[in-house]
């Protein structure tokens, strides 16, 4: 029984895999913050995010990372780095020239980033911290990806019991369990 379960994932990694038979290394997403609002913006400190380490903790983002940074109000995307501010202040700033992007108030998708081969795909499950007006943590959801007997990928939102939610999610609404 071990055996055939062991060979059934070695056919899906290999209809998977690349036709030169090399993995490339792939961007996936690591953990993120999604709408989190800006509550201070500083031109004249060095360049960084700084985070409440309580959210980076819950969503897998580390000091010093490098996170992407799309402002849902102006389309503006920018890559900094994360520092770690007072646990529980529900801090998002944005420092020296981050700053130029976002202003207080305005609303932001932060996700960090790893690098794995493909077929580690399934073994991820990020976490996905979704907020209030306040930046109080309304929602934890996990990203999660299946491979069917086919090897075709299927994406599922998990809820924090880990029930599938509608895809796509709408933002700032508590959504119904997807049937």
């Amino acid at each position: 029984m071990v055996f055939a379960e062991i060979d059934r994932i070695f056919k899906l990694r290999r209809r998977s895999a690349p036709a030169n038979g090399i993995e490339a290394m792939r961007k996936l997403v690591g953990g993120k913050l999604h709408g989190i609002r800006v509550t201070e913006s500083n031109l004249e400190y060095h360049g960084s995010v700084t985070l409440d380490p309580a959210h980076c903790e819950a969503a897998g983002i580390m000091p010093l990372e490098f996170v992407d940074i799309w402002n849902k109000n102006s389309g503006a995307r920018i890559t900094t780095y994360v520092i770690l501010g007072q646990r529980g202040s529900r801090c998002c700033v944005l420092n020296g020239a981050a700053a130029r992007t976002c202003q207080p108030g305005d609303e932001l998708i932060i996700c960090s980033s790893v690098y794995l081969d493909g077929a580690a795909i399934l073994d991820m499950s990020p976490a996905v911290l979704t907020f209030d007006a306040d930046n109080n943590v309304i929602d934890r959801l996990r990203y999660k990806v299946s491979q069917d007997e086919a090897g075709a990928y299927n994406f599922a939102i998990l809820d924090e019991n880990g029930d599938r939610l509608s895809v796509p999610l709408k933002s700032g609404v508590r959504q119904k369990r997807a049937s």
